[in-house]
């Protein structure tokens, strides 16, 4: 862009130069005529005449000329100083970017160490499942009986699932950084012997079912591109099947702990499911027993009923015969 500026600058200024040059050389010999002719009085008035309106028209276009060569100028100095700020702002934007490369790189120098690249793995992780799972459903640095420990460790109802964050970078940077085919294939089969020995690793330190765990472990892998070489190459993606390792990526664990989420929460559903059952089972016992002695009680408030239907019974034949007496007293 400025030197867009610049070369219509130029241009523009270079026309002005020109026509004003032409025009002031045009009025000069017009006026150096004008005045042999008035001292030599040559030539007819006529064409002195016409000399002198050409020299007229001529001071007119030349004052428009100067006119516009000021107002051009004007406008390219706005513009010019436009340019300007705009250089500043791009020499300082270049600046910061220059800062910001500077400081990229100082990072890139500082996660080049496998254990500082390790932990901030460790950290993500703790992000992820911080976010997806409840606090209770996962163990950070969870250990084992052989003193092995894990990354975390995700409660399910099949045991629990071991999760390694920690993953070789070296070869896989080579890899993608090489020019050189014969270094990337180096890098390659590097990279590959690297993934395998880790998947070794997983699958005999935490692959642990006497302990609890599920037949199967998490490789969490901390970059999509890393992840997509392991599962493109058919060699790794069938050696992680036999190790009984499952690598994920940031996405992909993100899908992994929704489905674990969903059993969870289809766990606590059936828990709490189960714990009505238990109530309600609990109401119908004590149902049945209130049923009992609502049953029990009509027995007795019949039997009290019928006992104290024959009382009256007895009473009123009593009295039948307490009357029948009383008349032959009075007729004694």
């Amino acid at each position: 862009m400025c030197e867009v500026v610049e070369w219509e600058v130029v241009e523009t200024a270079a026309i002005l130069i020109f026509f004003s040059i032409t025009t002031l050389v045009v009025l000069l010999v017009t006026r150096y005529w004008i005045g042999n002719l008035e001292k030599k009085r040559q030539t007819s008035d006529d064409l002195l005449a016409w000399l002198k309106s050409t020299n007229e028209r001529l001071d007119d276009q030349s004052k428009t000329i100067v006119s516009t060569l000021n107002q051009s100028t004007k406008a390219l100095n706005e513009r010019l100083d436009n340019a300007a700020r705009f250089i500043s702002e791009v020499q300082k934007n270049i600046g910061e970017m220059s800062e910001i490369g500077h400081d990229m790189k100082e990072l890139s120098e500082f996660l080049k160490s496998p254990k500082l690249r390790g932990n901030i793995g460790e950290q993500i992780l703790k992000e992820i499942l911080g976010q997806m799972l409840p606090k209770q459903s996962f163990h950070f640095q969870y250990a084992f009986k052989s003193g092995a420990i894990v990354d975390a460790a995700i409660k399910t109802v099949n045991g629990l699932v071991p999760v390694d964050a920690k993953f070789p970078m070296e070869n896989f940077r080579k890899l993608t950084a090489g020019r050189d085919p014969e270094i990337r294939k180096t890098a390659s089969k590097s990279f590959l012997s690297d993934v395998k020995k880790h998947l070794d690793t997983i699958s005999k330190k935490y692959i642990l079912t006497d302990e609890g765990t599920t037949d199967f472990a998490l490789m969490y892998v901390p970059s999509e591109a890393v992840y997509y070489e392991i599962v493109n190459s058919p060699e790794l993606f069938d050696y992680a099947q036999t190790k009984a390792v499952l690598p994920v990526s940031p996405m992909t664990f993100y899908a992994y702990l929704k489905v674990i989420l969903m059993s969870l929460e289809g766990q606590r559903i059936e828990t709490e499911a189960r714990e009505i059952l238990k109530i309600i089972r609990g109401i119908q016992k004590d149902y049945i027993e209130v049923q009992d002695n609502l049953g029990v009680l009509s027995k007795h408030l019949t039997n009290a009923y019928n006992q104290m239907h024959q009382v009256e019974t007895r009473f009123m034949s009593l009295g039948q015969k307490v009357q029948g007496k009383m008349g032959l007293l009075e007729k004694i």
